[in-house]
């Protein structure tokens, strides 16, 4: 092998090398994570507070009863309020 070449491929590798480490010491640490911030339930809306228990849940709300009747409540309040604002 020629020596400009394994010269070459040395510095590569120490470059490569020495950007992985700066990317591990520069990342932030888990332990500082910001709190996650809470949503605060809109006036008007009916049951905000169970729209925010069916958040909180996950992928567990999509077969929650409470969570599919706010979910419904909360689209007809929507589609009523678009409607009287698109008359006339």
């Amino acid at each position: 092998m020629d020596w400009k070449l394994a010269t070459r491929v040395i510095a590569v590798l120490f470059v490569a090398a020495l950007m992985v480490a700066c990317a591990i010491a520069l990342r932030p640490d888990a332990t500082e994570e910001a709190p996650a911030p809470t949503v605060q339930p809109q006036s008007g809306e009916p049951a905000s507070s169970e729209l925010l228990r069916c958040r909180e849940i996950g992928a567990a709300a999509l077969d929650d009863a409470g969570c599919k009747k706010a979910w419904a409540d909360s689209r007809r309040h929507f589609l009523e309020g678009n409607a009287e604002r698109s008359r006339p």
